[in-house]
């Protein structure tokens, strides 16, 4: 059964430092079918993986007032990254 959601995730915002990826806000990924998003580090992956999963199988997270947004945080405490991760209908 092929899954019907499509999701982007978005750099939002670069809040303290620089990303030493040199991501900046208004990068962004799109992933679909199955396929990770080439370049993205492995850090911010792992952090937006549960909700790229919870989103493209139809779920949505309860604290969220737009059931197709959520913001993800770079799990790097020295470089703020902040990501939005948005299902495509």
């Amino acid at each position: 059964m092929p899954v019907p959601y499509k999701v982007e995730v978005i750099v939002k915002s670069v809040t303290k430092g620089k990303c030493p990826q040199g991501f900046k806000a208004g990068d962004r990924w799109l992933i679909e079918d199955g396929k990770t998003p080439g370049g993205m580090c492995a850090g911010a992956y792992d952090s937006v993986a549960p909700a790229i999963r919870l989103f493209r199988l139809g779920g949505e997270h309860p604290w969220d007032r737009d059931k197709d947004v959520t913001h993800v945080s770079c799990p790097d405490p020295e470089h703020w990254v902040i990501y939005e991760v948005r299902r495509l209908r």
